[in-house]
């Protein structure tokens, strides 16, 4: 971790036993752009008896809205705390998720287990990108679709993720995330299909607005410059 300070994963475990109480502005933050990822990603999937993978699960916010969508998921994610406290609230509230620790680097699956995989707010902490993405592509069933957002790397979203939301608005911790690791989309298009998968469509994410409790509401938005959300799938029969 550069300098110990950027890519702090630790704040993940470190509110694992307030995840669920809405008491922390930043946790909101998070659990309020799974219905803005929802809302693009809906459109191009059929849920409904599926099994989905969200890789970088944290505390399970989008691992329940898959599971209210009528998915059978599984949910990995490294933060120990982050996955006991997703199992607590899953068993709380009676859904069939299966939580597991582990890295994206390394996923605990055999080949072809999913028909989709979800992996939003993850590539851009992660150590080995092209690892994971050869990883998504191996536990991918042919046919199978990965759906992802990340942030882009040049000095807009550096200001808007760093300066702003960390430093001034503090809506993230300061620490949260690394500029040197956010990916440019032309890089991560590259990766993909390094891995076999085929790249499709991208869209922007970010605020639409803000709710009763002042905390910003998500969606989709014109521009991919800052978070940009997106889609790949493994083709049914390897390329001659």
């Amino acid at each position: 971790m550069s300098g110990g300070h950027r890519n702090n994963l630790a704040i993940y475990d470190d509110v694992a036993d307030q995840w669920w109480s809405d008491d922390i502005r930043w946790v909101r933050t998070l659990k309020n752009m799974v219905p803005g990822r929802l809302s693009w990603f809906d459109q191009m999937a059929d849920w409904q008896g599926k099994t989905v993978l969200d890789l970088g699960c944290a505390g399970g916010f989008m691992a329940e809205a898959l599971d209210e969508r009528g998915a059978t998921v599984v949910g990995i994610d490294p933060a120990k705390d982050a996955i006991a406290s997703a199992k607590a609230h899953a068993e709380l509230t009676q859904r069939d998720i299966r939580y597991d620790v582990g890295v994206g680097e390394a996923l605990p699956y055999d080949d072809a287990s999913f028909d989709a995989i979800v992996c939003v707010d993850v590539l851009e902490h992660v150590q080995d990108l092209g690892k994971v993405v050869s990883e998504i592509a191996r536990v991918l069933r042919p046919g199978g679709t990965l759906f992802y957002d990340t942030i882009n790397r040049n000095p807009i979203a550096r200001f808007v993720t760093i300066t702003i939301a960390e430093d001034v608005l503090r809506i993230l911790p300061k620490g949260t995330h690394d500029p040197q690791m956010f990916i440019k989309p032309s890089e991560l298009k590259d990766q993909l299909e390094s891995a076999g998968l085929v790249p499709g469509k991208t869209a922007g994410l970010g605020p639409r607005g803000i709710n009763r409790r002042g905390d910003f509401v998500f969606g989709r938005v014109p521009g991919t410059f800052i978070i940009f959300m997106g889609t790949a799938q493994k083709p049914l029969s390897a390329p001659e």
